[in-house]
């Protein structure tokens, strides 16, 4: 069985770790040899804010599949009543899995597609969560996220500084923000909160980060993209793991912090933006870089994609999901506000 791999695509248009990692999953398939695309239903569409050449597309808001292709969809997609191609061999690549009811509800069997999915993820927490949710599905399958090691890796001198991303908590991104700049211990750090910014800016700011502050998701995480880019960055981080994020605390360069503790926080990054330098920033990079990179990522992708051929599955006429998007676009509005606003340079 030879047919094509497709991911339906977000088309975010602002920093959306979930659809740049999408996109790196069909190029690292395309380049292993398999017939992988990205699918968005705008012609031409590509995004600005990474780079994402290479990356083979299809367009249209339907298309059709053949009874060998592997229909890919994310877990905010899933609506009841909407299933994206009925009868076609399916998964749900989730990436989120506290979000993964916040569209179907805890009650029916979920997603309510023809035939069942199988489910692909990215944490161990993920995999475990979702298995015991998902009783009657295929085993979830880890895929590990690919850090890009040469993009985010550490300047030749580092900045007494402290870094964070706004977007998932404005408010207490604020709060933090006002204890460290009254803290006489911060004279002479840099504050920086990213927002604003492309995927290769970010890269250049953390690349001379002391400490980054990770704050994640009011709802949890499914991984955390920037505290492992931070870890792969050289900086030390501290902050809330959020579930999925974990097992990133367990980087020698990693302090965990108990959720909404936003004093010690504070305390715990100003303690170390003073830290002499003793190797442990190496060793975090290193210890990043050996569980999550190209290679563990492709070989994950492959072996996924074989137990999903072995779904059942036929030919059929594919719906993108961005068709019934102001369907699911109430459940998202809080979120995509705050994002938005985060991302607005200040």
């Amino acid at each position: 069985m030879n047919g094509r791999v497709i991911y339906a695509d977000f088309e975010y248009p602002i920093p959306l770790g979930g659809a740049r990692i999408l996109s790196a999953h069909v190029k690292l398939l395309a380049e292993a040899g398999v017939d992988a695309y990205r699918w968005s239903p705008t012609p031409g569409f590509r995004y600005a804010w990474f780079d994402d050449s290479g990356v083979p597309t299809l367009s249209g808001m339907e298309i059709d599949l053949t009874a060998d292709d592997l229909l890919v969809v994310p877990e905010i997609s899933v609506l009841p009543g909407h299933d994206p191609a009925p009868g076609a061999r399916k998964v749900v690549f989730n990436q989120g899995h506290f979000l993964t009811f916040l569209t179907s509800g805890a009650v029916d069997r979920y997603p309510g597609f023809t035939p069942d999915p199988g489910i692909w993820t990215i944490s161990r927490e993920s995999v475990d969560i979702l298995g015991r949710a998902h009783p009657y599905l295929p085993t979830p399958l880890l895929i590990p996220n690919p850090i890009d090691g040469e993009l985010f890796r550490p300047a030749e001198r580092r900045v007494a500084s402290i870094a964070w991303m706004p977007r998932n908590r404005p408010a207490e991104s604020l709060l933090l923000e006002r204890l460290l700049r009254a803290d006489p211990r911060c004279e002479g750090v840099e504050l920086r909160p990213i927002r604003g910014l492309s995927h290769e800016q970010v890269a250049e700011v953390l690349a001379d980060t002391s400490v980054f502050v990770a704050l994640g998701s009011p709802e949890g995480e499914g991984f955390g993209l920037p505290v492992a880019e931070a870890l792969a960055s050289g900086c030390l981080v501290t902050g809330y793991p959020l579930g999925g994020g974990e097992e990133l605390f367990e980087a020698p360069s990693a302090w965990r912090v108990p959720d909404l503790r936003t004093g010690l926080l504070a305390d715990r990054a100003l303690e170390l933006v003073r830290r002499p330098e003793d190797g442990v920033r190496a060793e975090g990079r290193q210890w990043l870089l050996e569980r999550y990179h190209r290679k563990t990522t492709t070989d994950a992708l492959l072996e996924a994609v074989d137990a999903a051929r072995t779904l059942p599955g036929g030919p059929a006429r594919a719906t993108h999901f961005l068709a019934w998007s102001e369907e699911y676009r109430p459940f998202f509005v809080s979120q995509v506000a705050a994002m938005e606003a985060a991302h607005r340079p200040s």
